[in-house]
């Protein structure tokens, strides 16, 4: 068996496969019109304006830095400590490099393998002969040994032609997932924002809870001091005392679980910033030093674009459908082309002559008669998740406006919650003075004055207690609404409208 051949006759080899490697090359050009993308259908009804928007629905658009509408100074902080240390983000901007890795693997394919190796070999055949005499010595068919040197370098290369679109459709899909990650690491980014400023909303209440707590235990105390004054000059009974006595115990009963809630809150606080409690500390603040931003969520096709969770579905479901297209693209031959050359040579002074230069120019192609249904399944079970895909894709759709819907009703209600609980507060904190004024005056029965207190007690940590529950409607909104608006990505799929 010949090892090489001569310059002449490489030449020669070289020509008659030139037009078979030319004429594979166009055919990748020509499979677009042989296999079609299977696009499902997006049916969904898309509405025209959010219900409970209001009459103008783009006057204060979410901003991209939309906490900053809150004007605290702290909460910024904390917010841009969060989009640094918090280790959700961290894990999921992990998972952005792994995908992106994922990504030059599955286009490696598209390109030609070449590599190169070398070797050296020294080899000795066996040499058989007869019995020996008695000097030891072989004595017929006795010969000398055999050793041989081969030298031996060469280039190798193989390329699949992607004639029906298989490794690109591959290489789609994974773009498609890493487009993804990185929507999920949007997502991520975004619900650990609203958790930040949930959590210091949450801090804030605690704190004028247990401030409002503190100051209604005074002023039971001071009661408590007049009543038994009044006792001592025999005014009064002591079952009065003993019932002021009691409101005063359960003031104080109030406090350590305030004061628990608070601590609670600062601990979540600091686990969503990556620190540890013990070393972390925030300033006293009120809820009432927070303004509370107005914004409108725009028109119902915007949110589409803005939400990370819809693109992430969205680029979910396109890297479906080129798993689904590669599936399909597996049916057809594979066809492949090799080629090696080099030197070869049992001397390695004439190694690199050209009467030591060879190669192999191949071209082949493996087509799948029977797998026992493997290919089949792949094909089902990409198309089942693609299916997935599509009705994930439209529930977030339709689950984004309900957010939306949401969250607006809940600030309409909490607002006017608020602000009717103020005047809950005002009535009651007047009621509460005059009953201590005709108090000191001796006019004033004290069952009134008993319960001019506990109410007085409880419209104000309900107030608190409302405050939040408007803050925290207005932080989901942001996060319903995707977060800040910038300019809106383009749409890769067309949403019809269903009436």
């Amino acid at each position: 068996m010949r090892l090489g051949f001569t310059v002449k006759e490489a030449g020669y080899r070289v020509r008659r496969v030139l037009p078979l490697v030319w004429s594979l090359s166009l055919l990748p050009l020509l499979s677009g019109c042989i296999l079609g993308s299977e696009m499902p259908e997006l049916a969904i009804a898309i509405p025209g304006k959010f219900t409970n928007a209001g009459p103008r629905p783009h006057a204060a658009l979410p901003t991209v830095a939309w906490w900053r509408g809150f004007h605290s100074s702290e909460l910024n902080g904390l917010v841009d400590e969060a989009r640094e240390a918090n280790f959700d983000i961290a894990v999921a901007m992990a998972r952005v490099v792994q995908a992106d890795a994922e990504s030059r693997v599955a286009g490696a394919p598209l390109l030609p393998s070449v590599s190169a190796s070398g070797s050296g070999t020294r080899s000795r055949s066996s040499q058989s002969g007869g019995g020996t005499g008695g000097n030891g010595v072989s004595s017929a068919g006795g010969g000398g040994r055999s050793e041989r040197d081969l030298y031996r370098t060469s280039l190798t290369a193989s390329y699949e032609l992607d004639f029906w679109g298989k490794n690109r459709a591959a290489l789609r899909a994974a773009e498609e997932t890493a487009s993804a990650a990185r929507f999920d690491r949007e997502v991520v980014e975004l619900t650990t924002i609203a958790s930040v400023a949930n959590a210091y909303f949450q801090v804030l209440s605690s704190t004028d809870r247990l401030r409002v707590g503190r100051e209604n235990l005074t002023s039971a105390e001071r009661i408590l001091k007049l009543i038994r004054q009044r006792l001592s000059v025999g005014t009064t009974s002591g079952l009065e005392v003993a019932q002021q006595e009691s409101l005063v115990a359960q003031q104080k009963a109030a406090l350590p679980l305030l004061q628990q809630t608070l601590r609670q809150n600062i601990i979540a606080l600091a686990v969503l910033l990556g620190r540890t409690p013990e070393s972390f500390h925030i300033r006293s603040g009120s809820m009432n030093a927070v303004s509370i931003p107005r914004v409108t969520p725009g028109l119902p096709s915007d949110v589409l674009t803005q939400r990370p969770d819809i693109r992430e579905a969205e680029a979910n479901l396109a890297s479906a459908n080129a798993n689904v297209e590669a599936a399909r693209a597996a049916f057809y031959p594979s066809i492949k082309l090799t080629g090696d050359g080099g030197y070869s040579s049992t001397a390695l002074k004439v190694l690199f002559r050209p009467e030591s230069a060879f190669f192999d120019i191949a071209a082949g192609f493996t087509q799948p008669i029977f797998d026992g249904g493997i290919l089949q399944g792949q094909l089902d079970l990409q198309r089942g998740r693609q299916e997935e895909l599509v009705q994930t894709y439209r529930k977030t759709i339709v689950s984004s406006f309900g957010d939306v819907e949401n969250a607006l009703v809940a600030i309409r209600e909490t607002a006017l919650r608020e602000k009717l609980q103020r005047d809950v507060v005002s009535s009651s904190r007047r009621a509460f003075d005059i009953s201590e004024q005709r108090l000191n005056e001796g006019t004033l029965d004290l069952v009134t004055l008993l319960n001019t207190e506990q109410t007085l007690f409880q419209a104000q940590d309900t107030l608190a207690q409302a405050r939040l529950a408007h803050l925290l409607a207005v932080v989901s909104l942001y996060q319903a609404l995707g977060g800040g608006w910038a300019a809106p990505p383009p749409k890769r799929f067309v949403v019809k409208d269903v009436q």
